[in-house]
């Protein structure tokens, strides 16, 4: 029975368990064992996992895996993919092998300018407001000096700030909206700690000079970052596109509408747009970015028109056939994780070290890579075809299959169509 627990944070770790075992789980022992199997043996590493969050009781593995043979900006990359589901990491292999004799992948940077917002109120004439803007904002900039002089000597820092005024969505509501440029950081503690000290400034030197009390609401970055956007595409000649028994006009043609069936109906958009995110994540995460932002910015950028539509494109002119996708990506590969965890370490070396620049690039080729294999399976064999045959090593661990009873199995279906059903039949069958 689960009760409540006062001073939970102050607790040891071994403490935490305990508890943990003593009120949710009966069969302690088990849990127990589960929960401590799962420590690192280094108990300095194990230290350093420990203090990543709070009340931490245990590690959580994710595999992660590696898809050969990109060709980017004509630079072979191995790229690291942390995820747990199957076939990913497998389709995007898939892809980089196909477009490295088809000229590889292509990439630009657009722009990396991040965002961040003091929200506020203030209930006095717009005129006077404005008035008070222009007149503090160079003091903002020069009492943020403390926090920007390192990102101003490397060449970033604070690009702008604006007063918006949002009155007629919201009564009385307005904005300093600051743009900003953090270079290989990802950036949200620097952008946040020169918005406290903007809002700080303007709030006090505003009760100098304006008539009526201004009130400061929060101060905090922006995860959607449309102005921090990375392009990816493909091309090809239309008959470069030919394989064994695939017609390269009528794929491409097929292909192309069902981009454009993504483009206007929102219920095919968002898994569409979630086969994108399976690569892109992977990456985001085995580089020890923060893919929950990611995802946030990228779907909302999905919506920016007003429908919820598809990340990619496709087109054929002149005989040529293109895939791409504009993405925003607001990555670091310096601070964070990026200095602590090892296997991030040791996936930007897999990378050779990219700054935060060439990271968006290809973290946006693994989701255009992703999006192009799940689109040609889709229109040609179907989906389920090579997604099921990933997964059936999942099914047989579901049913704890020995070594001798996986080679079996595995044999059995190279000829036969993968469900789930007919592994559970072929298990029985092998058992009795």
């Amino acid at each position: 029975m689960s009760k409540l627990v006062s001073g939970f944070s102050k607790l040891s770790k071994t403490e935490k368990i305990n508890w943990l075992i003593t009120n949710h789980l009966p069969n302690q022992d088990a849990a127990k064992k589960i929960l401590t199997q799962y420590w690192n043996s280094d108990q300095k590493l194990q230290q350093l996992h420990d203090e990543f969050i709070e009340n931490t009781v245990t590690n959580y593995y994710l595999p992660l895996g590696v898809a050969p043979n990109f060709v980017i900006n004509d630079k072979i990359y191995t790229i690291p993919m942390t995820t747990e589901e199957s076939s990913v990491v497998a389709a995007a292999s898939k892809a980089a092998k196909y477009w490295q004799t088809r000229g590889g992948f292509k990439t630009t940077v657009l722009s990396t300018t991040k965002i961040g917002q003091v929200h506020f109120t203030y209930s006095g004439s717009f005129k006077a407001l404005e008035d008070y803007f222009n007149l503090v904002k160079p003091q903002l900039i020069e009492d943020a000096k403390p926090i920007t002089k390192n990102m101003d000597k490397r060449g970033g820092g604070i690009l702008d700030i604006e007063l918006k005024n949002k009155t007629t969505d919201l009564e009385n509501y307005y904005q300093l909206h600051a743009t900003f440029e953090t270079l290989d950081a990802m950036g949200a503690n620097f952008i946040n700690s020169c918005l406290e000290q903007f809002a700080k400034t303007f709030k006090a030197e505003a009760e100098k000079v304006l008539p009526q009390p201004l009130n400061v609401i929060m101060s905090i970055l922006s995860n959607y970052v449309p102005e921090c956007l990375v392009r990816a595409e493909v091309s090809c000649n239309v008959e470069d596109l030919a394989e064994k028994d695939i017609d390269p006009n009528a794929f491409a043609e097929k292909f192309i509408q069902a981009v454009n069936i993504a483009e206007i109906e929102p219920y095919r958009a968002v898994t569409h747009n979630k086969g994108i995110m399976n690569g892109i994540d992977a990456v985001v995460l085995a580089t020890g970015n923060d893919f929950r932002a990611v995802e946030a910015g990228v779907h909302a950028y999905a919506a920016k028109d007003g429908t919820y539509s598809s990340l990619t494109h496709a087109k054929i002119e002149n005989g040529i056939f293109t895939f791409w996708m504009e993405v925003p990506l607001a990555l670091g590969t310096v601070g964070g994780l990026t200095n602590l965890h090892p296997l991030v370490k040791l996936a930007l070396e897999i990378l050779d070290k990219p700054n935060a620049k060439q990271l968006m690039q290809i973290v946006a080729v693994a989701g255009l890579a992703q999006n192009f294999a799940a689109l040609r399976s889709l229109t040609t064999t179907g989906i389920q075809e090579g997604h099921m045959k990933m997964h059936l090593m999942n099914i047989l661990n579901q049913f704890e299959a020995t070594a001798e009873e996986k080679a079996q199995i595995v044999h059995h279906f190279k000829t036969n169509v993968v469900t789930h059903s007919a592994v559970v039949d072929a298990i029985e069958n092998l058992r009795h």
